[in-house]
């Protein structure tokens, strides 16, 4: 019996609006994030779900609670589906970092594809056969989707907030 994996980026941040390198802060959702979240809710609507999960992340549990409104489900929140640690990047605005150098406190490709890896082994091993709806970042959702595909992560299209990609486990 297989899991059902629906995959979803959180919806839009004050931070990702103004272009700033959340990693693993809370992040806020702004007006248009909670919006997005709405119309995934309404859209969801008639899917059935047996569980939501989500990052530890602020942005992350305020996107699932949106979507579980009426449907009587707790969100399960974890820190494997935490986005990228930046490191040093944190806090900056992105387009000044594309020509310095990386700093070495960037949590590494290969810490985040063996937590994408974990992440897929608790959702397999914990909802065993159910449909889960999990709220997570735009990059560990890109190594977790890297990871299942046996693809390199720059061959992942990056996801829109509140894009849906479903993955059978």
């Amino acid at each position: 019996m297989n899991t059902t994996l629906l995959l979803v980026r959180h919806g839009e941040t004050v931070d990702n609006a103004n272009k700033i390198m959340q990693g693993q802060t809370q992040g806020c959702l702004n007006a248009t994030g909670i919006r997005q979240a709405e119309l995934l809710r309404d859209a969801l609507a008639s899917t059935p779900l047996d569980a939501i999960v989500a990052s530890d992340l602020q942005r992350a549990i305020d996107t699932a609670r949106i979507v579980a409104e009426g449907r009587g489900l707790a969100i399960v929140t974890t820190p494997l589906l935490r986005e990228r640690d930046w490191g040093s990047f944190t806090g900056r605005y992105i387009p000044d970092l594309q020509h310095e150098p990386w700093p070495d406190d960037i949590e590494t490709l290969d810490a985040l594809q063996r937590r994408a890896r974990a992440f897929l082994d608790f959702i397999r091993t914990t909802f065993h056969g159910q449909q889960v709806l999990a709220v997570g970042h735009g990059i560990i959702n890109k190594a977790i989707q890297a990871v299942y595909h046996h693809n390199p992560m720059e061959q992942v299209e990056r996801m829109m907030n509140c894009e849906v990609r479903t993955l059978q486990l």
